[in-house]
């Protein structure tokens, strides 16, 4: 005969175990019907770690609603023999036999005399186990007592399996988002620095209480950066990671390493992260150790947490070669550590972006010390002739520009300046850069005239059959005895320059000619006009007047009023600030700015000049 009652209970008990978030959730749906059985007057439920060590003890008795609950950390070190292995264990006793040091729930069972025990130990996971016992008089049904306790131990065991389960895929699922969140962070930078503060911040919280990050560089591991939750403690945290000797050996003896290392208890003594244990602090620690406020690094560094300190290293490895690692400190329960698998896969997703952001560097410095070595390393000095340049790489992907320019001293006691830009970047501009400014600046110290030694320069580019045009210009500033200067200019295609006079009106220079390198037989026109005392010549590459905002305004159309506004400032400053003025003003356009700006004063520096205005300039902008 079908017991309907206990079947409708046993449905409702596995249908409230499939929604359960926790495994005490199910305590009424289990108590009530066992205590429903014919002969049992009490239920008690306790949980246990695997030391041993009693957590949580609840009681209902039969005709009551209030069950008794007890959350404990009670060591029982007898109630090893209850233990069970694999299989739930069901055993009978009788309640005056009961051993109190094995059975906590003695006292209340005893409150049933003469009842006998039915007991089911059974295991929840590695970590715990748990026990149902219940106080039956000599009415019960032992054969029924027994499968009602064995299904209802069925239920929760399935029950908590269910929730582990479901928690698995939860933080699997968490897992995957921050390593796809990670790997979008850390891919949107090229700089080194910022690309590990990004590895940093991505894991505090979500992995971590806090993270250090090292570089491997030759000379052994850089500190690079740190972030905890707590601020007091990332102060400390960097303070460890860039002095202490104990994480600087261990990062050194990593060397190849992959596996990821979890270091806790002894392990850590001697180390900034070692519990402080009170008012102590970490071994070693004393008070020339302190930190911000008097705080040793260690104490910060581990946190004032009842979780003891764990840390883990992970290696940082891309294209087969270390770059660095990642250490992470926790103050959490030991389910929420992360697992090995996923330390290795947020390292190796840290690593590549990392990787790139290192060579990117290495890039950047070469290129920049070729273009550095395609320019002159300094500018001329006399007397009447105030010169400055300036140079602005556009391009983020740092290909070598085909922007040069040079001022040559003249054999007549004039002064030629030229400057010129090569079509497109790379190495194969670089290398028509390098010819035509060593060129142009050969002719010129041999006092031959601007438009001969354009054409020349064309001729040698036809004969090199040069791939690529460029344009140029080249202007001659001869003193004249009355004060002024005679500017001659020659210009093959390239963009006119400006002259500031001194009473601050810009005006264009005339200028036209081909290209260079297109055709083989080009002759060049000159342009003659005056400079007088304060005037300022200013040359440049397209790079400046294309630059363009964000509502299609090109720098060109504001370049003249811009260039007023600095009349009276010296040639450094206006080089300068033009070029700062177009990068600001530049939503669009990656092309290479350079300047090259000649102020004639007729007179050694300081004397007479015009003052400065810095309303003008300011107005301007």
């Amino acid at each position: 005969m079908v017991d309907d009652t206990w079947s409708s209970a046993l449905h409702r008990l596995w249908q409230a175990a499939s929604r359960a978030e926790e495994v005490a959730a199910l305590a009424d749906d289990v108590y009530a019907p066992l205590l429903a059985t014919p002969g049992v007057h009490l239920v008690v439920g306790t949980r246990w770690d695997e030391k041993q060590v009693l957590r949580y003890m609840r009681a209902l008795s039969a005709g009551s609603d209030a069950p008794v609950i007890v959350a404990t950390t009670r060591s029982m070190p007898g109630a090893a023999v209850r233990e069970p292995g694999g299989e739930p264990v069901v055993t009978r006793f009788a309640v005056d036999g009961l051993d109190d040091s094995v059975w906590p729930e003695a006292a209340f069972l005893r409150q049933v005399p003469g009842a006998s025990v039915v007991a089911c130990t059974f295991r929840l996971d590695q970590r715990g186990w748990a026990a149902l016992a219940l106080a039956v008089d000599g009415s019960a049904d032992p054969a029924v007592v027994e499968s009602r306790l064995t299904q209802a131990v069925d239920v929760i065991v399935a029950c908590h399996t269910g929730i582990l389960q479901r928690g698995r895929e939860a933080r699997r699922a968490s897992d995957d988002a921050l390593l796809a969140e990670a790997s979008l962070q850390m891919d949107s930078s090229l700089d080194v620095e910022d690309t590990l503060r990004r590895v940093a911040r991505i894991a505090v919280p979500a992995v971590a209480d806090g993270a250090l990050v090292h570089l491997l560089r030759s000379e052994g591991p850089e500190f690079v950066a740190a972030t905890h939750v707590a601020v007091q403690q990332q102060r400390a945290l960097e303070e460890a990671g860039r002095h202490d000797p104990w994480l600087a050996a261990l990062l050194a003896r990593r060397g190849e390493d992959e596996d990821t290392l979890f270091l806790s208890g002894a392990t850590l003594d001697g180390s900034p992260f070692a519990d402080a244990g009170g008012a102590g602090g970490a071994p070693g620690s004393s008070a020339s150790d302190a930190g911000p406020a008097g705080t040793t690094p260690s104490r910060a560094a581990a946190g004032d947490s009842r979780h003891p300190t764990v840390v883990s290293i992970s290696t940082l490895r891309a294209r087969g070669r270390v770059v660095g690692s990642i250490t992470f400190v926790y103050q959490r329960p030991e389910a929420r550590l992360p697992d090995s698998a996923f330390l290795r896969s947020l390292a190796t997703r840290a690593a590549l972006p990392i990787d790139n952001a290192l060579l990117y560097e290495l890039r950047r410095h070469a290129v920049l010390s070729l273009q550095e070595h395609l320019l002159p390393s300094q500018l001329p000095v006399t007397d009447q002739w105030d010169l400055s340049a300036s140079y602005a790489v556009g391009d983020p992907m740092l290909d070598v520009g085909g922007d040069f320019y040079d001022a040559v001293p003249r054999p007549d006691g004039s002064i030629a300046l030229l400057i010129g830009d090569v079509c497109g970047r790379g190495a194969e501009a670089a290398a028509l850069t390098g010819l035509a400014r060593h060129t142009l600046r050969t002719l010129l110290e041999e006092g031959t005239d601007p438009g001969t030694a354009l054409s020349r320069l064309n001729r040698a580019l036809r004969q090199e059959r040069a791939s690529r045009f460029l344009t140029a210009v080249v202007a001659t500033l001869t003193p004249q005895a009355d004060g002024t200067a005679l500017l001659s200019t020659c210009s093959a295609g390239h963009p006119p320059p400006l002259v500031l006079r001194s009473d601050g009106t810009v005006s264009e220079v005339l200028s036209g000619g081909l290209l260079l390198g297109v055709l083989d037989h080009v002759s060049y026109d000159s342009h003659e006009e005056r400079l007088g005392p304060d005037d300022t010549l200013v040359l440049f590459t397209d790079g400046l007047t294309e630059s363009r905002e964000a509502g299609g305004t090109f720098f060109e159309s504001v370049l003249p009023a811009r260039l007023a506004a600095l009349r009276g400032r010296d040639a450094a400053h206006i080089a300068e600030s033009l070029a700062q003025q177009a990068e600001l003003f530049r939503d669009s356009g990656q092309d290479d700015i350079a300047l090259l700006v000649a102020r004639w004063t007729g007179v050694p520096p300081g004397a007479g000049l015009l003052p400065h205005d810095p309303r003008l300039e300011q107005a301007a902008l």
